[in-house]
């Protein structure tokens, strides 16, 4: 533990560096992350093609809870438990991390009860048939065994992360990742040893991996290693600290629906354009994915940065703090989508060499890889915004960006208007989404100066 009497680097080191500091061990971990959905897609693809429509029913679902539980509600732990140890109240960041964990393991049970006994009519709604939701059913039963782990897992990673440690959350969720994908594939596949459980061994990784990370952190957070300490043996409920946490992160919870919204409207908008059209959307709306990491490893290390600041009453540093990692994620996602601006066929010739599809990726690519820094600005700041508990103004501008995709698709569809016009439309929702979050910033107060 860091010595008291040290000052905090946090609250007065030299801003950029201490982000970087912080941000680089979230980034192998959400690569790591990554890592996993790229490999589990692998061996899934050799159970076959119904295994993988089936995954690619589940998919959402699995990716809502990780940007809910780690994103959305963790930044809103995150902020509350910085936010008090930047005014040197510890007792109720303790007191926060035991309302955290409750509402993790509240919202787990939820979820998991509504995958467990909805799954059928949910996937089904979401086209599946025959084998496809059968196989995507038998992933789902066990995955809802695994989403308590999941949001057990990032709350509690969000309360060692309002305490400005970022080593021990990235490292676990490092090794759960590989856990993940050794027990999957040994139980998915029947390698070795161990029985061949297809979809239903795929998604005991899950379970493994987010129940060990799960009891780790339980006894990290338990034992005193980390600043903050979780204790429920004279727990007493008080709902102005589940107010606390739940006033950011059940706000911020709406962004992760409206992101999921907005890809479903625009790959429905994009098959107008045929086959193609929507392959090459595909691809390239892939390298989002590596992307995303990047922007949310410096928005991660901003939102402990920013809520210690808020907390001691150092708006200006807190603001600072925002822009400096709102611009350095703007750098960084424009330097890459620029450069496959440039090189597009760099990227989309990995998964493909069909003409057509080539074509579509490369002016999906050249747009959408212009509004790239604006996508990181917006997204880096919405963290930031959760580290200061002022996330109405970003998740507003998720909702900019989502009506830009709407009547900006609807509009051209009706004038049928060329392939190339809907991806100019996914840049300018990217631009408005980033320009819009910022503009929300600037014109909030943060507290008093």
């Amino acid at each position: 533990m860091r010595d008291p009497n040290q000052p905090n680097p946090l609250v007065s080191g030299p801003i950029l560096p201490t982000l970087m500091r912080l941000a680089l061990p979230n980034m192998g971990a959400m690569v790591a992350t990554s890592l996993v959905a790229i490999a589990e897609t692998s061996y899934v693809g050799l159970l076959g093609t119904s295994a993988l429509a089936g995954l690619a029913l589940v998919f959402p679902i699995v990716m809502l809870q990780q940007m809910m539980s780690g994103g959305a509600m963790g930044g809103g732990v995150s902020s509350s438990i910085a936010r008090a140890l930047g005014a040197g109240d510890i007792p109720k960041a303790n007191a926060l991390a035991a309302h955290a964990a409750i509402i993790g393991l509240t919202a787990g049970l939820a979820f998991a009860l509504v995958v467990f006994f909805l799954g059928p009519a949910l996937f089904a709604a979401l086209g599946g048939r025959g084998q496809a939701l059968e196989q995507g059913l038998a992933y789902a039963y066990v995955y809802a065994f695994a989403i308590v782990g999941v949001w057990m897992t990032n709350t509690l990673a969000s309360i060692v992360r309002g305490s400005g440690n970022m080593r021990i959350p990235s490292a676990t969720v490092f090794i759960a990742a590989i856990m993940q994908i050794v027990v999957g594939g040994a139980l998915g596949l029947g390698l070795g040893p161990f029985p061949r459980l297809g979809m239903g061994g795929v998604a005991c990784g899950q379970v493994a991996a987010y129940t060990a990370a799960t009891l780790f952190f339980l006894w990290a957070l338990t034992s005193g290693r980390i600043r903050v300490r979780l204790s429920l043996r004279r727990f007493s409920p008080d709902g102005a600290l589940f107010r606390d946490i739940l006033r950011v992160g059940g706000l911020a919870c709406i962004s992760p629906l409206q992101s999921v919204g907005t890809v479903l409207i625009l790959t429905r908008l994009v098959s107008y354009f045929g086959t193609a059209a929507l392959a090459g959307y595909g691809i390239g709306s892939r390298l989002e994915f590596l992307l995303i990491p990047i922007a949310f490893a410096v928005g991660v290390a901003c939102v402990p940065m920013v809520g210690m600041a808020i907390g001691a009453g150092d708006v200006p540093r807190a603001r600072r703090v925002a822009w400096t990692g709102g611009l350095a994620a703007a750098a960084m996602l424009g330097a890459v989508g620029l450069f496959f601006a440039v090189f597009p066929e760099l990227w989309s010739r990995m998964f493909t060499h069909d003409p057509a599809v080539l074509e579509s990726a490369r002016v999906y690519l050249v747009w959408s890889g212009l509004a790239y820094s604006f996508y990181g600005l917006g997204l880096c700041l919405y963290f930031a915004s959760q580290g200061a508990g002022k996330v109405l103004g970003p998740v507003l501008a998720g909702t900019v960006r989502l009506v830009v995709v709407i009547a900006g698709g609807l509009w051209l569809a009706a004038q049928h208007a060329p392939q190339w016009s809907m991806f100019v439309v996914v840049a300018l929702s990217m631009a408005a989404y980033g320009l819009s979050t910022a503009g929300f910033i600037w014109m909030t107060p943060w507290g008093k100066k």
